[in-house]
């Protein structure tokens, strides 16, 4: 008789989870009343530990860094392309921005990473429709971009052997499994009682490109604006803009507020992206922990959690499911040391 394993949230973390240890030959049932539904439908799909790098955050880059690494052959283990853009630029509109590239340049190197400062002309050559006033970048060609709705797609084709319920879990106990993992993003914590993991509202946008519109960068474009992070991430017909942060409890509203900024912003730094069709805005919850980094490790006999990713979802999701599936085997993933929820006092233990 298998191992049972019950697996509760069906995001990119719990699905990819699912599909893990149903290949490794554990009978896998997930429970979600609105499966992908959540924060990775929203998501930008960034796999940028390197542009998002700021000095004392060495930890969360190397988690990142490891994730990324696993990328190329997690992507082909879906059996679909769901890469949209191959490299990033980290851009400078003023001098004080420029001074903090420098500084994450310097910082990458410190930790063995290599990263290559962009003039002006070099930026214009790159991505012609970038604003000709943005005065350096950061080139990190190693850095990818996924369409996180491929993703959710392509993980639930993958699981053809994991049962799916509709069901939302209340109860840890109720549940009749040898082991449960806790993937339950912005919720987790009203299941596990003392885990600090905490819903961070962001809103996103999404355009498409009219066939007067000049093309979108072929790369993840990231920036700053009146101190407001922006990035633009390329799709297949059009582009990604994200995106806000605010601490708003579980409100999913999109404000007019929100919207007016990030437009704004992004005209900043692609001048001609008012020529594209304004197709969707939504808003999602991130699940975001204290110190940044995710929440990945056993809680008890029969509880493991994978939570807590806050941004960076999408890009940890290889590392988070190799980590788990570590866990179910009586082990531990040596990279995913850092997200060791032990870090934190006062977590319940089921």
């Amino acid at each position: 008789m298998l191992p049972t394993l019950a697996v509760v949230g069906g995001g990119v973390i719990g699905l990819a989870v699912a599909v893990r240890a149903a290949r490794e030959g554990w009978s896998v049932r997930l429970y979600d009343p609105a499966l992908g539904s959540g924060a990775s439908w929203v998501a930008g799909g960034m796999l940028a530990p390197l542009s998002e790098a700021w000095p004392g955050e060495h930890r969360l880059l190397t988690l990142g860094a490891h994730s990324l690494e696993r990328w190329p052959e997690f992507g082909r283990s879906l059996g679909t392309n769901v890469f949209t853009a191959s490299g990033s630029l980290t851009v400078a509109l003023d001098a004080a921005d420029a001074a903090d590239l420098r500084t994450v340049a310097e910082f990458l190197g410190q930790q063995g990473f290599s990263v290559e400062m962009l003039s002006r002309a070099q930026i214009r050559e790159l991505e012609p429709s970038l604003a000709q006033n943005i005065r350096l970048a950061i080139h990190a060609p190693t850095e990818l971009a996924v369409d996180n709705r491929a993703l959710v797609t392509a993980l639930r084709e993958a699981a053809s052997q994991v049962e799916f319920l509709a069901e939302e879990v209340t109860d840890l106990e109720a549940i009749n499994a040898d082991q449960i993992v806790v993937a339950a993003g912005a919720n987790t914590a009203s299941l596990l009682a003392g885990m600090p993991v905490r819903a961070v509202k962001g809103e996103i946008l999404r355009l498409r490109r009219r066939p007067s519109a000049p093309p979108p960068p072929t790369r993840t474009v990231r920036g700053s604006v009146h101190g407001r992070p922006i990035y633009l991430v390329p799709r297949g017909d059009g582009l990604v803009v994200g995106a806000t942060q605010h601490e708003t409890g579980r409100d999913t509203q999109v404000t007019v507020a929100g919207v007016r900024d990030l437009i704004a912003d992004a005209e900043r730094l692609m001048p001609s992206i008012g020529e594209y069709e304004l197709h969707e805005c939504s808003a999602g919850l991130r699940p975001a922990s204290p110190d940044g980094l995710p929440v990945i490790g056993r809680i008890s006999d029969r509880v493991i959690v994978a939570s807590g990713h806050g941004r960076n979802g999408i890009l940890l999701t290889p590392i988070t499911a190799d980590a788990v599936s570590a866990l179910l085997a009586g082990d531990v993933l040596p990279e995913a040391k850092a997200a060791d929820p032990s870090r934190f006092e006062k977590v319940a233990h089921p």
